[in-house]
C-alpha cells in the first residue's frame, strides 16, 4: 500500500490513533505514533510512555524511532514515513531530523508544545540539517477529541 494515497492517510492515522488510546488507558498522554519503511510495512509503533518507563523522553515518536532503528540497524531511517496523533514537540521534531525520516503525517496541531508549526519550529532553522516534508490535519477532529476528552477528565 502506498502510504501517499488518501486511504493510506487515513490507514495509519487510524493506526496511530489506536496506540493512542492504548497509551491512555495506560494513564499516559494519549499520543500514537507508527513508523513505516519506504515500502509502506510498519517497522514500529507505539503511543507515550513516560509515566510507565519513568523517562520523559519516552514519547511515541521517540520509541518507534528506536525500535526502527534496532530493526533496521541504522540511525538513520532515510524513505521512511511517520505518522503521529499529535504535532511533535521540539524534542521530538529534532529527532526526526536527525534521524532523516522522509515524510512527517501528524493528526492535529500543538500549540502549546508543538515544535513543527509552533514553539520552536525546528524544521525552519537554519541550522536544520534535514526537513521532511510535513503533511498535517490527517484525522484531525478524532485527534483533537481524543486529547480534549483526556485533559477534561483530568480537570475534573
Amino acid at each position: 500500500m502506498n502510504s501517499l494515497t488518501s486511504s493510506g492517510f487515513k490507514n495509519f492515522m487510524k493506526m496511530a490513533l489506536e496506540q493512542a488510546k492504548i497509551a491512555r488507558s495506560a494513564g499516559e498522554i494519549p499520543v500514537g505514533a507508527v513508523l513505516l519503511n519506504s515500502a509502506g510495512h510498519v517497522l514500529a509503533k507505539s503511543g507515550n510512555r513516560t509515566r510507565e518507563l519513568k523517562d520523559p523522553s519516552a514519547h511515541a515518536e521517540v520509541l518507534v524511532i528506536r525500535e526502527a532503528c534496532q530493526v533496521l540497524g541504522n540511525e538513520r531511517l532515510n524513505g521512511c514515513d511517520l505518522y503521529v496523533t499529535l504535532e511533535p514537540c521540539a524534542m521530538c521534531a529534532s529527532l526526526i531530523s536527525a534521524s532523516r525520516i522522509r515524510r512527517l503525517y501528524y493528526g492535529a496541531s500543538d500549540k502549546k508544545s508543538g515544535g513543527v508549526e509552533h514553539g520552536a519550529c525546528i524544521f525552519s532553522h537554519s541550522q536544520t540539517h534535514h526537513r521532511p516534508e510535513i503533511y498535517p490535519g490527517i484525522c484531525e477532529d478524532e485527534v483533537v477529541e481524543l486529547m480534549t476528552s483526556f485533559f477534561g477528565k483530568l480537570r475534573q
